[in-house]
């Protein structure tokens, strides 16, 4: 792993994957769903998060540390399978993003762009990064900025259907 990219991973000690799922729920998936790319992780911890809005309560949203504790792996090939694995069961977006980067107001906003490191919509093949220059680039803004599209038409999707139900 890159050094400067093995720095933000080990922020805490040992390397950790910091994934973010909306759209599959409140319920986070097994241990076994992490055992990816010939890796278990030696610490999964697994937050549905609280005080979500109600676009995003409707969805779902949890956050993965995904901790190992060998800092010399490389974990861009992991991050993309389990990027792809939040992703698969329902109609979802998933990113990978650096410790702090996470506000309800910002998600996958141009103001933190430069902090996601992944991304995955349900159909779709999974984005890594690992290029910490490449981050702070226009084209990873204008990616992210798709994804964040992607998820807002998840919410919008989502709530047509609340609404629907109220009426019905």
């Amino acid at each position: 792993m890159a050094g400067e990219m093995r720095d933000l991973l080990c922020w805490r000690g040992p390397v950790s994957v910091n994934v973010f799922v909306l759209g599959s729920g409140n319920t986070p998936l097994s241990e076994e769903a992490f055992h990816l790319a010939g890796m278990v992780p030696d610490a999964l911890l697994p937050f549905p998060l609280l005080g979500q809005p109600e676009a995003v309560e409707r969805l779902g949203l949890v956050s993965y540390d995904i901790d190992f504790d060998d800092v010399s792996l490389d974990l861009r090939a992991y991050t993309r399978a389990v990027l792809q694995r939040v992703c698969a069961d329902t109609r979802s977006v998933a990113w990978a993003a650096f410790e702090g980067s996470f506000h309800y107001d910002e998600l996958l906003t141009d103001r933190v762009a430069h902090q996601v490191y992944g991304y995955c919509t349900t159909g779709a093949e999974s984005v890594v990064e690992w290029d910490t220059a490449a981050l702070r680039g226009e084209d990873w803004r204008r990616r992210i900025a798709e994804v964040r599209a992607a998820l807002d038409a998840l919410l919008s999707a989502a709530e047509i259907r609340s609404g629907k139900s109220r009426t019905d």
